[in-house]
C-alpha cells in the first residue's frame, strides 16, 4: 500500500483534541472519515503529535496508506472536499516511503501560544487566542524562561495523566515576542521547539510565565518550581485556545520545503 503524508491545519475548538474518541467529535475520526470515502479499507492514520481539546494546528503532519497510488495534489483535493465543513484542511501532500511514521520520525515539533494583553474583549479573535486583562513583562518573562531551556525533569511542568515513561525533555527553544494588538493591548507570541513534549507541558509553562509577566511570580521562584519536581509548584495551567502545534521537522522533509 502506498504511504502518504499529510500536512494539516486545523481549529481545535469543535473537537476533543486529535485522538479519536469513543462518543467525542476528534480530528483524527474527522481527517479519517475523509479518507474512508475515498478509500473504504484504508487504515487508522497516524500523527505526529496528538493535541489537546481546543488546541489548533498550522502544520500538523499525519500519515495514511492507501489501497492505491494517487498523486499528491489530487489526494489533496479528494480529502478537502470531503472534511468540509469541517474546519480541518489537508494544506500538503506527498507519498513517502514504508519507512516515514509521522511520530516515530520526528525529530523537532514547534508550538506557538498567542497571549493577548488588553482589557476589552477580542472579538476576531476570539477563540484563537487567550486574553488576560492585566498588563504583562515581557521582559521579566524572559528572564524566568531562561531557568527551563535545556535538558531538565519537567516533572512540575508535566500532566497528572501523562504517559510519557520519563519526565526528563530538552527545551531546545521558548522565545517571547512581544508586538502590538490590533485595536489595542498587545500579544505575546511564546514559540516552543524540543523533539518531544509532556502532556500539558507547554500550557503549564505558559500559565506559570503568566503569572511572573503579571508580578505574582519572580524569575528565581520559577527556577525553584522546576526544581522541586512536584505538580503542585506549577502555576496555573493556561486554557487552549491560544496554542498551535505550527511545525514538525523530520529528517528530509517529505513536503520538499
Amino acid at each position: 500500500m502506498p504511504r502518504y503524508a499529510l500536512k494539516i491545519e486545523y481549529h481545535g475548538q469543535p473537537f476533543r483534541g486529535w485522538q479519536r474518541q469513543s462518543d467525542q467529535p476528534s480530528v483524527q475520526q474527522t481527517l479519517e472519515e475523509a479518507l474512508h470515502r475515498i478509500d473504504p479499507d484504508a487504515p487508522p492514520v497516524f500523527a505526529a503529535g496528538r493535541t489537546d481539546t481546543g488546541v489548533h494546528a498550522l502544520g500538523q503532519v499525519s500519515h495514511c496508506d492507501l489501497a492505491r497510488a494517487w498523486t499528491p495534489f489530487r489526494l489533496m483535493e479528494a480529502l478537502n472536499a470531503h472534511l468540509r465543513p469541517h474546519p480541518v484542511a489537508v494544506v500538503a501532500a506527498a507519498q513517502v516511503g514504508d519507512d516515514f511514521h509521522a511520530r516515530f520520525a520526528a525529530i523537532e515539533r514547534r508550538y506557538l501560544f498567542r497571549l493577548v494583553s488588553r482589557r476589552a474583549p477580542v472579538t476576531h479573535d476570539a477563540g484563537l487566542v487567550w486574553q488576560v486583562r492585566g498588563a504583562l513583562d515581557p521582559a521579566v518573562m524572559r528572564a524566568a524562561a531562561k531557568h527551563l531551556l535545556g535538558r531538565h525533569d519537567f516533572t512540575t511542568f508535566r500532566a497528572a495523566m501523562c504517559q510519557a515513561k520519563s519526565p526528563v525533555k530538552t527545551l531546545d527553544r521558548l522565545d517571547i515576542d512581544a508586538v502590538s494588538y490590533p485595536g489595542g493591548g498587545t500579544e505575546l507570541r511564546l514559540t516552543f521547539a524540543a523533539r518531544s513534549f509532556l502532556h500539558n507541558q507547554v500550557r503549564s509553562i505558559v500559565g506559570t510565565l503568566e503569572r511572573v509577566g503579571a508580578g505574582a511570580w519572580t524569575p528565581d521562584e520559577v527556577r525553584a518550581a522546576l526544581q522541586a519536581r512536584d505538580r503542585t509548584a506549577c502555576g496555573p495551567v493556561c486554557p487552549p485556545q491560544g496554542l498551535y502545534l505550527t511545525h514538525v521537522r523530520y529528517p528530509r522533509d517529505p513536503f520538499g520545503v
